[in-house]
Formats: C-alpha cells, sequence, structure tokens
C-alpha cells in the first residue's frame, strides 16, 4: 500500500477515537448485568468484557465491515471529507446521549452521521436506498423484540428446568454461570460493533485509491477490535446505571437469560452480516426478564426514554454529521 495522505491519516484516527468511544459508551451493555448482580466488581467487570471484546478479533470475519463500509454510501459520490464529517456526527451524539446516561445505538449513530455527511455533499442520491437500509432501519424495531422474546423464554426453561431448586440455590449456581453468558454477550459485542469501523476506514482507504478492492486489511482489523477493547475497559458508568438498575431488578439467573439471549441475537445479525445495535438488544433482553413475574417490574417510564433516544439517534447523528460537512466544505474549499 502507497504512504497515507495527512487527510485520510487524520480519518483513521477519528475513527478509532470513535471505535474508543463507542467501547465505553457502549460497555454497559456487556457489564451492566454482571455489575448489577454482583458476581464482579465494576473494575473486574470491563476487564473481563474488554478481553473477550478483542478476542472476536479472531474469528467474527468481516460481514458486518462491508455492509457499512459499501452498502449504505455510494463510494463513487464521497470522499474523505465525507467520512470524517460522518464520524464526527457519530461521537457528537454518542458523547451526548453518554452525558445524559442514555443508551442510544453507537451503531446508528455512525450510519445516521454518515448518512447525513453524504446527503450534505452529494444529495440523496449518495445513499443506496435499498435492502441494507430497509434491514437496518427495520432492526431498530427487531433487534430489542429478538432480545426480549429469547429472554423471556430462556427465563420461563430456567424457571422449569430449576422447578425443584430454592431461589437461593439457583442464584449460586448462575453466579458462576453468568461468567460464561457476559463474556459471550461481550465477543458477540465486539464481533458486530467493532466491524463498523472496520467498515468506516477500509472505506476512507478504497475511496483514497490505496487499496485496490474494498477488503479489509489485517491492520485495520486489529486495530478497531484494539480500540473497542480499550474503550469498554474504560467503562461507561452512567449508562451502566440505566441499564443495570433503573429498568429493572437483576439477579443472577435473570442476568444470565438476558446476557445469553442478547448474545444470541447479536451473533444471529453478524453471521448474516447485519449491523445491529447491541444497546438495544440489551436493553430488550433485561425488558424481557424483567416482565417474566410481572409487567411492573419493569419500569416503563425509563423504557420509554430509552425507545425515543432510540428513534431520535439517526435523524439528530445525520443531522451533526450533514453540518460538519457543510462546516468543513466552508473551511477546505
Amino acid at each position: 500500500m502507497d504512504s497515507i495522505p495527512p487527510l485520510v491519516v487524520a480519518v483513521v484516527v477519528v475513527a478509532l477515537i470513535f471505535d474508543y468511544i463507542n467501547g465505553f459508551h457502549d460497555a454497559a451493555n456487556s457489564i451492566a448485568t454482571i455489575v448489577a448482580t454482583r458476581v464482579l466488581t465494576p473494575g473486574q467487570a470491563v476487564a473481563w468484557a474488554a478481553f473477550w471484546n478483542f478476542v472476536a478479533a479472531f474469528s467474527a470475519g468481516t460481514g458486518v465491515a462491508k455492509t457499512v463500509g459499501k452498502g449504505l454510501v455510494d463510494l463513487d459520490k464521497i470522499d474523505s471529507y465525507v467520512i470524517l464529517a460522518g464520524l464526527l456526527g457519530a461521537i457528537t451524539w454518542d458523547l451526548v446521549t453518554w452525558y445524559w446516561g442514555l443508551p442510544s445505538s453507537s451503531s446508528h449513530a455512525l450510519i445516521g452521521g454518515y448518512a447525513g455527511a453524504a446527503i450534505a455533499r452529494a444529495g440523496l442520491d449518495a445513499i443506496l436506498w435499498g435492502p441494507v437500509w430497509r434491514d437496518t432501519l427495520l432492526f431498530i424495531f427487531i433487534a430489542p423484540f429478538i432480545g426480549m422474546v429469547l429472554a423471556y423464554a430462556l427465563m420461563v426453561a430456567m424457571f422449569w428446568l430449576f422447578r425443584g431448586s430454592s431461589p437461593k440455590k439457583m442464584d449460586g449456581w448462575f453466579r458462576n454461570l453468568q461468567l460464561v453468558s457476559s463474556a459471550f454477550f461481550s465477543y458477540s459485542h465486539g464481533a458486530n460493533d467493532a466491524q463498523k469501523t472496520m467498515g468506516v476506514i477500509t472505506g476512507v482507504l478504497f475511496t483514497s485509491k490505496l487499496i485496490p478492492e474494498f477488503a479489509v486489511p489485517g491492520w485495520v482489523m486489529f486495530s478497531a477490535y484494539a480500540a473497542i477493547a480499550l474503550g469498554t475497559l474504560s467503562g461507561g458508568w452512567r449508562i451502566i446505571h440505566t441499564m443495570g438498575g433503573r429498568l429493572t431488578r437483576l439477579k443472577p439467573r435473570s442476568g444470565f437469560c438476558a446476557e445469553t439471549a442478547a448474545g444470541l441475537s447479536i451473533i444471529f445479525a453478524t453471521i448474516i452480516g447485519k449491523p445491529v445495535s447491541t444497546t438495544h438488544t440489551a436493553a430488550g433482553a433485561i425488558a424481557g426478564v424483567g416482565s417474566i413475574q410481572r409487567l411492573k417490574a419493569v419500569r416503563w417510564g425509563v423504557a420509554t426514554n430509552i425507545l425515543w433516544a432510540w428513534i431520535l439517534t439517526i435523524p439528530a447523528a445525520a443531522g451533526v454529521g450533514w453540518l460538519s460537512m457543510r462546516i468543513i466544505d466552508a473551511i477546505v474549499r
């Protein structure tokens, strides 16, 4: 590969910063349940989650990266400045929702920012309207529903299998099993979310003609996984409080079911190359285990606030991405 121009270097750095922010913004998804159930301390939990985030690099493939990198925006109509503006839109929205403790989707923030910047540069024709956008928008609603249904079903199965055991004895077993389920969820989180940054970085390398085809280089893959793991290691305590304590009260058995259900949903999406929100899926799964006993066990007021953050993420990030592109154009032209 030829020497990398300074602008491309800057975009790669900003992309990895986004990936890092994604890690600490979404750390709550990986560790909220295991912290809420006191299976691990917060420090132990973020280290555990970060390790499994990075392990995904060795087996997750690049299907999601290709979907995000070349399936949403026409690469012939954008350049490195567009990708930079899209990243700035995503980072800004991520930081706003992190500050307010709202578990919005970093994935949808990236998609929205990317689309807004592309529209600002080349109009609506820059967007590849089709199945990728359709599936992405549908999964805003489908992902939490899948997580909720799977978690509810796992709770029903768990109660039936352990119907002769006391709650105290069950929690003793599931405290150990939750180490496995949290590792699985953290692995799935890294597998899906790190690939989105991989797709963006590969996109800027391809549009800058530094690589002959859209194929993720090895250094891009490991850089993205390292960044998201470091971000997770930094933690996201504001959102952990919302996900792990305010949405519903969790016990080790319900934490295990929530993590397993969310992990299964995300891995399925990763295998078929679909970018999904780990935040949406985790929140849906937590609501699913909370509603097993009674609907009032879930604090639906909190869930409603989370839902509004989900709905607003793509248009809000798109707006910031559009504005960022206008500012960049005014400066460089």
